[in-house]
């Protein structure tokens, strides 16, 4: 008699944005159940979510006692509020957890490792009821390919005592499927390396953004444009995927760009203006600018480099008239 193939988890996923969404759909394409809390969400995120086979609970209680996992997803400013949420769900009378193993939490948030630490700390009251993994995503949403059958997705790093291969039963697919790679038995060293990777390509962007406006401004951009396709030919097709796809994000790559900052002070000795400086360029993108507007799906300005520097030199412009 053959033995029986290990059952599947539930994933609850926190939140539904892009990069949750397209976690949802490569998990239950590999035979997980995907479920999130609906609680004071859009109705286009609701709609979304359903249309990904998502399961909606309306409470976090009724999510944590229905899940194997916690993914919490979201933008950065929320880390922390999220972690909190679930520490009270797991802790209320309400939820009753049909599984008698520990559910599985990881904060896969764009934070610095003193932050992440605090969040871990959160769960030191409940750490038989929950183990706690530092995580980070490097890469964009999951997205299946052209052939319909194979996937594209981020490589998923966690670091701290708990692993998810470790996980009876589901824990090696849940790792293979999301590509994990576990890094050290220290909480904050997954997330520090997100932030040293982001420094990098988002902090890269910030400077991309600023070079191009001003060239904009001072009408050079096509010659500075000609001379990286000229001398940096693969670093211009780089910089123009940058700049077109991060209006959507700007406004959260602003607390992604602080959290960059506490983490080269607190772990590199730095002094914080370099990157409380790219949070401010994002934050004009954000607020200053159409380009705040844009939404994933749905993009009408900023689509090619040269209108991301004529929309942000539009909006700088007005708001040094006011």
């Amino acid at each position: 008699m053959s033995a029986a193939a290990p059952s599947l988890a539930t994933i609850g996923i926190l939140s539904v944005g892009d990069m949750g969404l397209g976690i949802a759909k490569l998990l239950h394409a590999h035979g997980f159940a995907v479920a999130t809390n609906c609680e004071r969400r859009s109705q286009d995120t609701i709609k979304r979510a359903q249309a990904a086979l998502v399961t909606l609970y309306p409470t976090n209680e009724e999510l944590v006692s229905s899940c194997d996992v916690i993914l919490s997803v979201a933008p950065p400013r929320d880390a922390s509020e999220i972690a909190k949420r679930v520490v009270g769900a797991v802790t209320s009378a309400q939820a009753k957890r049909a599984s008698t193993a520990p559910l599985y939490f990881a904060d896969m948030n764009a934070v610095a490792p003193s932050t992440v630490r605090e969040i871990a700390s959160l769960f030191v009251p409940v750490d038989a009821l929950v183990h706690f993994v530092d995580g980070s995503i490097i890469g964009g949403p999951p997205s299946v390919k052209a052939n319909g059958t194979d996937w594209s997705a981020p490589a998923v790093y966690t670091s701290g005592p708990h692993r998810f291969e470790d996980a009876a039963g589901w824990g090696p697919k849940l790792a293979k499927v999301l590509r994990m790679r576990h890094i050290g038995e220290s909480v904050g060293a997954a997330s520090g390396l997100k932030m040293c990777f982001a420094s990098m390509s988002k902090g890269y962007t910030a400077i991309a953004i600023q070079a191009f406006t001003s060239a904009q401004s001072m009408g050079v951009l096509a010659e500075l444009q000609g001379i990286m396709v000229e001398m940096l030919p693969q670093r211009a097709a780089e910089t123009e995927r940058g700049l077109v796809s991060m209006a959507p994000k700007a406004y959260r790559w602003v607390r992604e760009m602080e959290e960059i900052s506490k983490t080269h002070v607190e772990e590199g000795g730095f002094d914080p203006e370099l990157f409380l400086g790219a949070a401010s360029v994002y934050r004009a993108v954000a607020d200053e600018t159409v380009l705040g507007q844009e939404k994933i799906g749905e993009r009408k300005r900023g689509t090619t480099a040269k209108d991301m520097a004529a929309a942000m030199v539009e909006g700088l412009s007005r708001k040094k008239k006011e």
